[in-house]
């Protein structure tokens, strides 16, 4: 592919988040209306969890979305794309492939490692090897990217984005593209918006297990209420590693709560229900109680001020209920 130019007419949109933003870039390149809320929500990708297991720098992993991939999938399945997941098992292969779809005029997705992508800022990187991104052209030595989460589309060298596609550990893209292929709807069927919410809602109100959705935000409260018996560094660090994976990995604090919310004001135009317009209501007051638990957090893992973990406790015990209160509205809905 040296010496081609390839600069396909993919339009950049700065998003919240980057799989989603990704997947409804795709779509509007096809046609499709689907905003970054719609293509959240309809990827039932709202979650909470605090899991025993897999554990992260030594402590449980605790999520406030769907694993990476969910919105790709739940997506897809719901509108009735098709939409193609390509990996690859060697690094050579996998530029092979990428540079043979971008000659066919194919925008297609990337899952890659933050770390190794070279238009980050050094203080921005940290090993997430589940970022989602939209890759438009290459020139002669470097790829054409539109990654969601900067404001301009970037660029990056042909070896260092091999790499970042190619890197082990947990969520190992394995060189991962994809692309949607149709066919596309004109508009977002309704059914599709009732059954992604009816699936958030069961997962958030009626998981089986007390590490998942609304019981599994009591599970931390109740941990984070004992943290007052543990070692103080054990628990600062604790309280630390929770707000890393809500702001750095949860997209701003209650980001997917305000995003989900946007999310419900669409479905209820959309719908002719305007009763969702509450539920959207009670879902940015969650957001802003989990922003509220990020800064206390913070200003704990910084050392300021006193250790109160019977307040953050009770910071995260108010979120709890407050994404019940949206949930229960939701089902009534």
């Amino acid at each position: 592919m040296a010496g081609t130019d390839i600069e396909l007419p993919y339009e950049h949109c700065h998003a919240a988040h980057c799989e989603s933003g990704v997947v409804s870039g795709l779509l509007r390149y096809h046609g499709v209306p689907i905003s970054e809320p719609m293509a959240f929500g309809l990827g039932a990708a709202l979650v909470f969890a605090h899991l025993p297991w897999p554990r992260v720098g030594g402590f449980p992993l605790t999520s406030y979305r769907m694993p990476p991939g969910t919105i790709v999938r739940g997506v897809a399945r719901r509108l009735g794309v098709r939409m193609t997941l390509r990996r690859y098992r060697r690094p050579e292969a996998g530029q092979v492939g990428l540079d043979a779809l971008l000659a066919e005029g194919r925008v297609v997705g990337a899952q890659t490692s933050v770390y190794w992508l070279p238009y980050f800022p050094p203080d921005m990187r940290f090993h997430f090897n589940a970022h989602n991104l939209v890759v438009y052209g290459r020139g002669e030595d470097f790829y054409r990217i539109s990654d969601p989460v900067f404001e301009h589309t970037v660029t990056a060298e042909v070896e260092a984005f091999t790499r970042a596609r190619f890197v082990r550990g947990v969520f190992a893209p394995r060189g991962l593209l994809y692309w949607p292929e149709g066919p596309f709807p004109d508009a977002i069927p309704g059914r599709a918006i009732r059954g992604a919410i009816r699936a958030t809602m069961h997962r958030m109100l009626h998981a089986p297990l007390p590490f998942i959705g609304v019981a599994g935000i009591r599970t931390l409260a109740r941990r984070i209420r004992r943290l007052r018996q543990a070692d103080p560094r054990y628990a600062r660090l604790f309280v630390h590693q929770v707000i890393r994976m809500q702001e750095e990995i949860g997209t701003g604090g209650g980001g997917f709560r305000f995003m989900y919310a946007s999310f419900l004001q669409e479905a209820a135009e959309q719908l002719g229900q305007p009763d969702l317009v509450e539920a959207a209501e009670l879902m940015t007051a969650a957001g802003d109680q989990w922003r509220e638990f990020a800064l206390r957090g913070a200003r704990l893992g910084k050392g300021e001020g006193e250790v109160d973990y019977e307040g953050l406790s009770q910071t995260l015990e108010d979120c709890a209920q407050r994404e019940r209160d949206a949930f229960r509205r939701l089902r009534k809905v």
